[in-house]
């Protein structure tokens, strides 16, 4: 029994180094390597979609946080009327800002007529 047992380890160790042999054999042919690269590749693709999509959302997250409009400057009048953020001074400065532009505008129709 244990001539038997000894002969029946050795051949399936030979068995699995056979095996291993030859898939690390098949890893090095050109279409092996070919395939490992369109396999590594499409990893990258996944990698960088994934990225993609944490940036988004974050984008989003701070945005919000933030009260950023998409293509626009910050909605301070918004949250100065909500008066949680401090910037009332800065919406006093801008609504100033047009009755000022909105006087020269009518200060120069007056004195084109």
């Amino acid at each position: 029994m244990n001539r038997s047992f000894w002969f029946v380890a050795g051949a399936g160790a030979g068995v699995y180094l056979v095996v291993k042999a030859r898939r690390a054999a098949e890893t090095f042919t050109p279409e092996g390597l070919r395939d490992r690269l369109a396999g590594l590749s499409v990893g990258a693709h996944l990698f960088a979609d994934e990225v993609r999509v944490g940036m988004t959302e974050k984008e989003t997250e701070l945005r919000d946080r933030l009260g950023l409009a998409l293509d626009g400057p910050p909605a301070l009048e918004e949250r100065a009327s909500a008066g949680s953020s401090g910037f009332e001074t800065l919406a006093g400065a801008r609504s100033s800002t047009t009755e000022v532009e909105a006087r020269s505008s009518t200060t120069e129709t007056q004195e084109s007529d």
